[in-house]
């Protein structure tokens, strides 16, 4: 039997790959839900100024995109809307937080809010590289 690969870049396809190993992770995993976590910040005009996406499941929160306008950084937005989202996060029965972030980005930031460097990708994507950050958003519980 020969096969033959199609090419195929669009965010549609992309779609589909994603959606078929969701559909194969929830028959093993031992977690049935994953909620979407957004809170956004607009001005006046309807304009957003701030926003934040992230997904929980299980244990944790998945920050996936965080983003303050240039005119609100150093006032404390950033601070606020991530603990915002930590809250609800914990609210959600989430007692850690993962994300990411590269070199020029906001590494600093979240040290100072508690998140620790666990890992390090070098040369990402050339001479950069993206750090991955872990935070322990309550204390683990256990049942003794």
């Amino acid at each position: 039997m020969t096969m033959e690969f199609t090419r195929d870049d669009s965010n549609e396809f992309a779609d589909a790959v994603k959606q078929k190993i969701a559909e194969f992770n929830w028959q093993h995993w031992e977690v049935s839900e994953r909620l979407p976590l957004g809170l956004k910040l607009e001005n006046e005009q309807g304009e957003l100024i701030a926003g934040l996406s992230a997904r929980t499941f299980g244990n944790w929160m998945m920050l996936d995109n965080f983003w303050v306008s240039d005119q609100l950084r150093g006032q404390q937005i950033g601070s606020q809307l991530l603990a915002e989202a930590e809250r609800i996060a914990k609210e959600r029965g989430c007692i850690y937080a993962i994300l990411d972030t590269l070199n020029f980005q906001a590494k600093p930031f979240y040290e100072s809010r508690g998140y620790q460097l666990q890992w390090t990708q070098q040369a990402y994507p050339k001479t950069g590289c993206k750090y991955f950050m872990t935070k322990a958003l309550s204390s683990v519980q256990t049942n003794n």
